[in-house]
């Protein structure tokens, strides 16, 4: 089996036109043809249907799922190729959302610099949902990522470092500022402040909110966590956020929920399953997830 196949096919399942998969890769309509032929044969069933009257081309239901494998070889190879790349190299491409970032990863620092790690750090700052794709795309050697269940990524290994619960943070003028803990379905008149879409807070809020039946009123969004708690410090609104990102500096008061639903934050260190990790990254890797 050719790659080159692979590759003819995988863009013949979206063009659905041999004339524009021979013209997308500057080769003949026959070379298309004979490839397709050629997969066809090595699996003894055929992956498109001609339909000559109407002129289109329909895929079979075995050719949709050769293209479901077709598409992970593909990508497992780029992937593959991406990794021998690096293999040599002394850079560690860390993933590090904003949130770890500023309020877990910093007291690791002193010991990343005594351990000679630090200036091997090639750092990509995103939310946990952008980093998790570049780690599936090999983009990444190494994350931290948060999640709200524990990652059971296909292809990816990780191991949970900790565990931080989520909470309803106020103003200390407002009314709640004197209790401990709160029902969320009692904050149905309230106004919210929260992370946009790259954070998955908006999917725990979202989660939270239909358990406590009730469409809340979000009245901003920022990828800024600083502007979200100056914001409620101002009673301007409340926020829903990982005990994670609140510090005792925070001019706010947070509160437990008790119910619909406890919610955490769940920190994990993360790598592909397939990468061998070089002395370097597995260094960092045994700093990560070490026990202390």
């Amino acid at each position: 089996m050719k790659i080159k196949d692979l590759e003819y096919y995988q863009q013949l399942i979206k063009f659905k036109n041999f004339s524009q998969v021979a013209e997308y890769f500057s080769v003949s309509q026959p070379t298309i043809t004979m490839a397709i032929q050629r997969l066809e044969k090595s699996f003894g069933t055929p992956f498109f249907i001609r339909d000559h009257v109407h002129k289109q081309l329909h895929v079979t239901p075995a050719g949709k799922q050769f293209a479901a494998h077709v598409n992970v070889i593909l990508n497992e190879l780029e992937i593959a190729k991406q990794e021998v790349d690096y293999a040599n190299d002394t850079k560690i491409r860390f993933g590090l959302p904003p949130i770890i970032g500023n309020y877990y990863f910093p007291p690791l620092t002193p010991q990343l610099m005594r351990e000679g790690l630090l200036s091997h750090l090639e750092t990509y700052e995103h939310g946990s949902k952008e980093i998790l794709k570049m780690l599936e795309h090999g983009d990444l050697d190494i994350a931290l990522l948060g999640s709200l269940a524990p990652l059971k990524e296909p292809r990816l290994r990780a191991k949970e470092l900790a565990a931080y619960p989520f909470q309803i943070i106020v103003s200390k003028d407002h009314p709640l500022a004197s209790k401990k803990e709160v029902s969320f379905a009692d904050l149905r008149d309230e106004s919210f402040i929260i992370p946009d879409t790259e954070f998955f807070h908006e999917q725990a809020f979202k989660q939270v909110c239909h358990q406590a039946h009730f469409r809340p009123t979000v009245i901003y969004r920022t990828a800024d966590i600083h502007v979200i708690k100056a914001m409620v410090a101002e009673n301007l609104g409340i926020a829903y956020l990982t005990s994670l990102a609140i510090t005792a500096d925070d001019d706010v008061h947070a509160l437990s929920v008790s119910a619909p639903m406890q919610q955490s934050f769940r920190l994990s260190a993360v790598t592909r399953e397939t990468k061998i990790l070089t002395p370097l990254k597995q260094q960092l890797w045994d700093l990560l997830t070490k026990k202390d």
